[in-house]
């Protein structure tokens, strides 16, 4: 079966209301930075949908013992942030992903000729072949930053078919990049907005997500 990239707008009314919040440019940074954050949680809670790896096996109940299905620790899990705007979403992520490794990834954008250069990488030398990966940034506009990050892990063993991308507004450039070089990944999106404009910035969009999220 030929692989295909896969783009999960899920229609819950939870993640269209903070998307709402979050686009409205009236919303204060506190009030942003929560709806980021709740929009990590929930796009975090659609990702995970059989993605996370379990175990079967028997437990008590107080009347009879009963089959059950576990998540399965010995399989590692780990969430990547794109600094700096990624944190936003990471603490939506990490309260469904406890155990979760967090690697941080910095990532910075030229705004005139529009390329990622990265000023810090906190990944592992390698990664377990059946890590599953959670990348958390909340703007995939012309693809730069995102090709870079799955370009690092993936030279570390990660496995796109593994990885899952929790993001809140995707656009055609980044999902046309990802869809050549990687057609085995998931993309979980709020929505995706059609127009970047000249400057890298998708239209409508959030506008800068770095700066709302830290109120700079």
């Amino acid at each position: 079966m030929t692989l295909q990239l896969r783009v999960y707008v899920p229609p819950h009314p939870l993640i269209k209301h903070w998307l709402a919040v979050a686009r409205d440019s009236g919303t204060p940074s506190v009030l942003f930075r929560s709806a980021i954050t709740e929009l990590g949680r929930w796009l975090t809670y659609e990702a995970a949908r059989e993605w996370l790896p379990t175990l079967e096996t028997m437990v008590q109940s107080p009347l009879d013992s009963c089959p059950a299905t576990l998540i399965n620790p010995e399989v590692p899990v780990a969430v990547v942030p794109i600094l700096r705007a990624g944190l936003g979403l990471l603490e939506g992520a990490q309260s469904l992903l406890p155990l979760a490794s967090i690697y941080h990834l910095g990532l910075v954008r030229n705004e005139e000729t529009l390329e990622p250069a990265c000023y810090l990488n906190k990944l592992p030398e390698k990664f377990d072949p059946q890590t599953r990966v959670l990348i958390t940034d909340p703007m995939l506009a012309t693809g730069g930053s995102i090709m870079l990050a799955m370009a690092e892990l993936t030279q570390r063993g990660v496995d796109p078919a593994l990885t899952r991308i929790v993001c809140v507004v995707a656009a055609p450039p980044a999902l046309q990049k990802l869809s050549a070089a990687y057609p085995g990944l998931n993309v979980y999106t709020a929505t995706i907005d059609e127009v970047v404009n000249d400057k890298g910035y998708i239209v409508p969009g959030l506008g800068d997500a770095g700066d709302r999220i830290f109120g700079t």
